[in-house]
């Protein structure tokens, strides 16, 4: 008993000194997606830059920029080139966030990886305490904006309802889905294929393959430059997205059960039609089969069960393709500082 109880005691400490005891070139990878945010990066670079240093931990700082119309993509050629812990990937057009958060982890060889936006609304600081709760021993250390500067009515009240929707739907009880400041262990991460606009749901899709994860309150900070790329728009896609998420994580080996469940719920109402045929046929001597409403209902209840059952499928089928296939989802212009062989 005595031995097992020590055995568990020396695991715990080896976890917790993983990722100041392993020898690597580089250790931590900060990925960030860029847009339009020319008046940003500059400042963003800096700020990063310096938290990494007080960090002492060797690193390197991924920008990827996803398109760009603006001159952010010459504005981080010249920091790539001035700084060589800097890698930058430039994209041959805007692919959007979750290509982008793709192609960082593709090129980032540190052992943990970190992801913040470059809008300055991400404290770069805070990095350090997400690398605390990996150094003791979790899996992903996701940020939470507990004081967050944003507009009320238009992005603080849509996400908090579609936070709680979505913990309540897969399961993965965090408070902020929405905070791009996470950290994970590479080896987690690169497990994890990212598609369309998943980049949301890392922190579910880890969850699935058995990933430890910890909630960190970090500090967050009103955009002082440049326009939000985020709307009201952007909450109806995030559930559009968490039907897909709930098919892959509950119906994906079993699709028969969601299938055959709206069979028999249409089957249902299709009785309950029915019964009202007969019963109004019989005392009131109505005629149904000729009332528009009625039959506009059953449209509607087809329409929407054909509609929802063909975007689940095309879902399955694209991720099919891209597995099948190998093909990227993004397609790379240009890289910079990207010599080191990932191993």
């Amino acid at each position: 008993m005595a031995l097992a109880e020590n055995k568990k005691k020396v695991q715990k400490k080896t976890v917790k000194k993983t990722i100041r005891t392993k020898k690597a070139a580089v250790q931590v990878s900060v990925i960030l997606p860029v847009y339009n945010e020319e008046e940003n990066i500059a400042l963003q670079y800096e700020k990063v830059s310096s938290s990494m240093k007080k960090i002492a931990l060797p690193y390197e700082i991924i920008f990827v920029d996803d398109g760009s119309q603006d001159s952010s993509a010459k504005i981080l050629s010249a920091i790539a080139l001035a700084d060589k812990s800097v890698k930058l990937i430039v994209f041959r057009r805007n692919f959007g966030q979750t290509a982008a958060m793709r192609a960082g982890i593709d090129h980032a060889i540190g052992e943990i990886i970190v992801f913040m936006d470059s809008d300055l609304q991400n404290e770069s600081d805070d990095i350090q305490l997400l690398l605390d709760k990996i150094e003791e021993g979790y899996d992903v250390a996701a940020g939470w904006r507990k004081k967050r500067h944003d507009k009320f009515f238009s992005r603080r009240v849509p996400s908090f309802f579609a936070n709680k929707i979505i913990a309540w739907v897969t399961g993965v009880k965090l408070h902020d889905l929405g905070c791009s400041l996470k950290a994970f262990r590479a080896d987690v991460l690169k497990k994890v294929k990212l598609y369309g606009e998943m980049h949301r749901f890392i922190p579910v899709h880890a969850s699935w393959i058995g990933a430890s994860i910890i909630e960190v309150p970090v500090r967050h900070h009103a955009r002082k430059f440049g326009k939000s790329k985020y709307g009201m728009i952007r909450t109806f896609k995030v559930l559009l997205d968490l039907i897909t998420i709930k098919f892959l994580g509950s119906f994906s080996t079993k699709p028969i059960y969601l299938y055959g469940g709206l069979g028999i719920v249409i089957m249902f109402f299709a009785g309950i039609s029915a019964i009202l045929v007969v019963v109004m046929k019989i005392l009131y001597r109505v005629n149904m089969t000729g009332n528009p409403f009625f039959l506009l209902f059953f449209l509607f209840v087809i329409l929407s069960a054909t509609l929802a059952l063909m975007g689940i499928q095309t879902e399955i089928l694209i991720r099919i393709y891209h597995e099948s296939t190998h093909r990227s989802p993004y397609y790379v212009k240009e890289v910079v500082n990207d010599s080191v062989k990932k191993v």
